[in-house]
């Protein structure tokens, strides 16, 4: 048996786990029509067969009807939700996993214009500043019925089979109730801590009664708020120790912060960027206060942390969530003795940013994630070996030659820069971006595990790939910034990559136009900002930076904000003229109407990239396929449809200007049928 503390037992309760990790209940906005389908079933039990102890699903499932989802949350106050939840249970249970789900009513945490459109309910009148819904405060019949709804849900759910239940009690209802930030009621609800706590207490005894004294349940809640006149740590504290003597309580999920922002939001579980389980010590405060099972994870992504959460007694179980969305195998590879070879999470928050937009959950870097039935983690041999050319060392590339070296074909890979990396190689030089270069180097390390001829500072042209025979040549040569977007005065401007590369220095007062909405400008406007330099960012959209979403973009608007970086939204740069030493751009609007002039010494234009498809079009001629992509065939998994003689295709920016995901999406599907 392993001496290495992550892959020791635990005991709860009666639940012997089998290991300390465990995946913390999270809502990836899988289901559909409100249940847990196959999407949802496969995405838990890919992970259950790696080896993972405990997987929660669920975070948030709705326990009430006016409670409506505003992320896809599962609905638990539906009877039919029970067989799904079975077979998702039964199949991971066969695999040695325990299943928990997470129960909550969102209060205030939602919309009256969700679901049914029937009022937000809350312990007070004041609106969540994310959602913006003024609640009901509630009244005694809202109490009883919500307190008899949990006990039903639980019901449920162990009908289900699951092993146990976690109650949310952070910026949902029950904390609503227990904050004195948001507790406008009288007694017995209302003034004092024990009152405030009146609600969750008999939630806990309406569930106790229901399902019994064995059936395992847990609080995830916030010891400390860390907001003036919240739930601070000493209140915290004492909730802790009430939860534990309650006698109704198995474990507690410690989180510290609040979610009612999003930068908040971001502060409780952190993106890329901020420090790593900043959150670790508290909880593990808590542990030796209790003296009582604790769980914990807020950004803990790599298996030393988590060793030494549980090797220092901080914890009692381990949550790596996002780190399981990136690498489903991290238990597998750490009993294989194959660490190195987990696929990192960078914390770009792909995942989370995603629901918060009414998208479903994916990982920037594993397209596998959420897509199990249709795109297996598992790469296939190929039955036969043909020799594949890939051009360019971005992530699509590198993706594309280590999927068809999983396939079993020899694979060349040509690169004109001395390195891999291509756009993700510029974005990594802001150092809160820096983990972005893992996805580049993860998949160089299995490149070169896996035998790809890798060839560096190696620019090739038609004939060069022709020369060498392949069967089949994938074009990933990315794309280049497009900067000629102006009436007038193209020839006057530079691109956020100028900035970001080195190639152009900082002016003193600067106006950045950002038409794409992406990273380069945040990252622009934060390098010349630190200079001292003056600078404003102008953007045709209502909001800014609307391809980054919430959570990434809260560490950049504060290093902005606090450089007085000024953000102009809903005008336009229509033309740029010299006049004298300084620069003036004329703004306008697609609103119509107006002009106004800004007088700078420098303009920088983000506008996304053109695709640099010179090699394919070159290439095009000679192929059989005439690089053309059967999408229905794409679609469906299936390989595409061959003639005798040279396959060819182009994936990633070097078709259209998109994300990181997009890029090795393309190759994943792509590839993987070749």
């Amino acid at each position: 048996m392993s001496n290495d503390p992550l892959l020791q037992p635990y005991r709860l309760k009666h639940l012997t786990l089998k290991n300390r990790l465990m995946i913390t209940s999270h809502e990836p906005a899988y289901p559909e029509d409100g249940m847990p389908k196959d999407r949802y079933r496969a995405y838990h039990v890919e992970r259950a067969r790696a080896g993972v102890a405990l997987t929660m699903t669920a975070g948030s499932a709705s326990v009430s009807r006016d409670s409506p989802p505003v992320f896809n949350n599962v609905l638990a106050w539906k009877d039919e939700v029970v067989g799904w939840l079975r077979k998702l249970t039964d199949e991971c249970h066969d695999h040695g996993a325990a299943v928990m789900i997470q129960l909550s009513h969102l209060g205030r945490r939602t919309r009256w214009d969700k679901g049914d459109w029937l009022p937000v309910v809350s312990a007070g009148h004041a609106r969540e500043v994310a959602h913006r819904a003024f609640p009901k405060k509630a009244e005694e019949w809202d109490i009883a019925r919500i307190v008899a709804d949990y006990a039903d849900a639980a019901e449920r759910m162990q009908a289900a089979g699951m092993d146990g239940i976690e109650l949310e009690a952070y910026g949902h209802l029950l904390e609503q109730f227990a904050s004195p930030l948001t507790n406008e009621m009288d007694a017995p609800y209302g003034g004092s801590p024990e009152n405030r706590l009146r609600v969750m207490m008999e939630v806990l005894g309406a569930i106790r009664d229901r399902v019994g004294p064995e059936f395992i349940v847990g609080v995830r809640y916030s010891g400390d708020e860390m907001l003036a006149g919240g739930i601070d740590a000493a209140e915290g504290l004492s909730i802790s120790k009430r939860l534990r003597d309650s006698g109704m309580v198995d474990f507690l999920n410690v989180v510290r912060g609040h979610i009612d922002t999003d930068p908040g939001l971001t502060d409780l579980i952190p993106v890329q960027g901020m420090r790593s389980s900043p959150h670790l010590d508290f909880a593990g405060e808590i542990r030796a206060a209790t003296a009582f099972p604790t769980f914990h994870a807020a950004k803990i992504q790599d298996v030393a942390t988590a060793r030494h959460a549980i090797a220092s007694g901080k914890l009692d179980m381990v949550g790596m969530t996002r780190a399981h969305m990136a690498d489903p195998h991290i238990v597998a590879k750490i009993q294989r003795g194959e660490e190195d070879r987990i696929r990192p999470c960078v914390g770009a928050n792909y995942c989370l940013d995603r629901i918060y937009q009414g998208g479903m959950a994916l990982c920037l870097h594993n397209p596998s994630t959420g897509r199990e039935v249709e795109q297996p983690h598992e790469v296939a041999r190929a039955e036969v070996a043909r020799k594949v050319t890939v051009v360019g060392a971005g992530p699509a590339g590198l993706e594309a030659a280590r999927v068809a070296a999983l396939r079993g074909h020899s694979v060349t890979l040509h690169e004109a820069a001395p390195e891999a990396g291509g756009q993700v190689r510029l974005t990594a030089q802001t150092p809160r971006r820096a983990e972005m270069m893992q996805l580049i180097q993860w998949r160089l390390a299995e490149c070169e595990r896996l035998g790809v001829d890798l060839r560096f500072n190696s620019y090739v042209e038609a004939g060069d790939v022709l020369a060498a025979g392949p069967d089949v040549v994938i074009v990933a040569t990315g794309g280049l910034p497009r900067t000629e977007v102006l009436a007038e005065g193209n020839d006057l401007i530079i691109s956020a990559w100028d900035i970001l590369s080195g190639d152009a220095r900082p002016g003193e007062n600067v106006l950045i136009y950002d038409d794409a909405g992406d990273y380069p400008a945040l990252q622009a406007a934060e390098t010349i900002a630190k200079t001292g330099a003056k600078v404003e960012i102008v953007t045709r959209d209502r909001a800014i930076s609307p391809e980054v979403m919430a959570m990434s973009l809260t560490p950049a608007i504060r290093e902005l904000q606090s450089r007085d970086v000024t953000f102009t939204v809903t005008w336009t740069l229509d033309a740029v003229r010299r006049d004298g030493n300084a620069l003036v751009a004329t703004l306008g609007s697609d609103y119509g109407g107006v002009s106004r002039e800004r007088r700078v010494d420098q303009v920088i234009v983000n506008h996304g990239t053109r695709p640099l498809d010179d090699l394919y079009f070159d290439l095009k001629p000679q192929s059989a396929n005439k690089g053309a992509v059967d999408y229905e065939a794409l679609v469906a998994g299936q390989p595409q449809p061959e003639t005798p003689g040279l396959q060819l295709y182009r994936i990633g920016d070097a078709v259209a200007a998109r994300n990181t995901h997009a890029a090795i999406y393309d190759a994943l599907r792509l590839v993987r049928r070749i």
